[in-house]
């Protein structure tokens, strides 16, 4: 039995848009409410939230019920976090603060036995494998990985062209908030020039015939980016839209008493 198809990866190869929600409380309960509501794919996010590898295991074990497809960022894009992550069973990656061409050809290795790459054979004794039952997991599994890589700066920026003609790098995602920053604009994603940026790199990873993939809050712009050609669309996360609504719950109950 082989490792299991990877849908995602397929999709984003198709162009087909693909919608996603990001994790950001660390609970899964909060995760099968999330995967449950029909997303194509949640990202557990371990850069910016309280999750290690145990809790992003007990993540996946939560999603395995339902049809979104788990996507896990890491905290930094360094071989052991890499490896520890496939090995509980992740199939799709984002890995953070990706701004050159040589970290993302790091980062493909890390995710692919070797010869293609230098990922350890640890997996017969993990999740990953079904703790060995999935007998025949390393023969298609390099095949199997979605690997995005998050350009965030400047630098990547200027280098996106470069990491996104990469083999092995299935989608490059734009981080507007770090990007944003980097640019002298924190905390204003929405700049004319940060715009200017993120559509010229979208236009740039598509030519390089791989999938774009962005973060955005505001749902009136949602058909702008799909517009632009970004296929892999994150539309929140459970901890604002949880804000959101409870703010939103006592707004009305003020009001229905206030007469």
């Amino acid at each position: 039995m082989p490792a299991s198809p990877n849908k995602l990866k397929r999709h984003l190869a198709g162009k087909n848009l693909q919608i996603g929600l990001w994790l950001n409380l660390g609970d899964v309960s909060a995760t099968e409410i999330a995967a449950s509501a029909g997303f194509d794919w949640c990202l557990i996010d371990g850069e910016h939230a309280p999750y290690d590898p145990v809790t992003i295991q007990n993540q996946l074990r939560a999603m395995a019920a339902f049809d979104s497809v788990p996507v896990v960022r890491v905290p930094i894009g360094e071989d052991w976090i890499i490896k520890q992550v496939l090995d509980i069973g992740a199939q799709s990656l984002l890995v953070p603060m990706v701004d050159t061409p040589e970290h993302a050809k790091q980062m493909v290795a890390a995710t692919r036995y070797a010869p293609e790459g230098r990922r350890g054979m640890g997996a017969a004794v993990a999740r990953a494998s079904g703790w060995g039952r999935v007998a025949d997991y390393g023969t298609n599994i390099n095949d199997e990985i979605c690997l995005i890589v998050q350009a965030e700066t400047r630098l990547a920026m200027q280098n996106i062209d470069q990491i996104a003609a990469v083999e092995g790098v299935d989608c490059v995602f734009i981080g507007p908030a770090d990007l944003s920053a980097d640019m002298g604009h924190r905390g204003n994603p929405g700049h004319p020039e940060v715009k200017e940026a993120i559509a010229d790199g979208i236009a740039r990873i598509l030519a390089a015939g791989k999938a774009a993939g962005i973060l955005h809050y505001d749902s009136a712009n949602f058909a702008y980016y799909r517009d632009l050609g970004v296929t892999f669309l994150g539309v929140g996360s459970e901890a604002s839209l949880l804000r959101a609504a409870v703010q939103e719950t006592l707004k009305d109950a003020r009001r229905a008493v206030s007469d």
